[in-house]
């Protein structure tokens, strides 16, 4: 184990600092931080709940798991339209990984990356894609709306000020609005109640403007 968290934060994580303001290395420290904790946490909420279905009494990798949490953006390399899809060809052409995995192993790897994007129609496919798409789901409301903020900086510098915060507010409500595309995977996981109170923001027109002029501002 050793020689995979060399190989991850040594070689894998530092790849995040040619990324966005959102997607540098310490994103990719906390998905990590994220989703071991994740699997730490299941246990304990399986003890609690007897009758959870059979798809969460499934036994999982901790290197495994690591290791799609600290690949999981690699792709962003090529751009964010097909990061998640780059990402998972990234890890399957990756020989380091070989010294570690069998290629059934990589293969799980390279999915766990390509599920993880939140506008996915689909569920995850395995739980490992499960964990790694919660752990990417910060939900926390001021990182969410100074994120969406820098992304239409970087991406549409041709939008004055009123504009930005037009698109910002248009992309919280599709996203993470009641009834928004995002979803969230794990029962356990208390990202449940932090979108809620997201949502409450959103659903009032004036607070949510508030907010995103407020920290457009800082």
């Amino acid at each position: 184990m050793k020689e995979i968290d060399n190989y991850i934060f040594e070689e894998i994580v530092p790849r995040y600092a040619g990324f966005d303001a959102a997607h540098k290395e310490d994103h990719a420290l906390t998905v990590i931080e994220q989703s071991m904790k994740l699997l730490d946490d299941m246990q304990p909420w399986l003890d609690l709940h007897p009758e959870a279905d059979a798809e969460w009494r499934v036994p999982v990798d901790h290197r495994i798991l690591k290791m799609a949490a600290a690949c999981h953006d690699l792709g962003l390399v090529n751009g964010r339209d097909r990061h998640h899809l780059d990402s998972g060809v990234i890890i399957r052409a990756d020989e380091t990984l070989r010294r570690w995995f069998t290629a059934e192993e990589i293969e799980t790897i390279a999915q766990a990356a390509e599920d993880h994007r939140a506008s996915g129609t689909s569920a995850p496919r395995s739980i490992y894609g499960k964990i790694v798409a919660e752990a990417d789901r910060i939900i926390d409301t001021e990182t969410i709306i100074r994120r969406t903020i820098q992304f239409g900086r970087k991406h549409y510098p041709e939008l004055n000020t009123e504009e930005h915060i037009g698109r910002a507010i248009s992309h919280l409500k599709e996203k993470y609005g009641r009834g928004g595309y995002l979803k969230l995977w794990i029962p356990w996981c208390d990202n449940a109640k932090r979108l809620n109170a997201l949502q409450d923001l959103i659903a009032d027109d004036n607070a949510l403007e508030s907010a995103v002029r407020r920290i457009n501002m800082q």
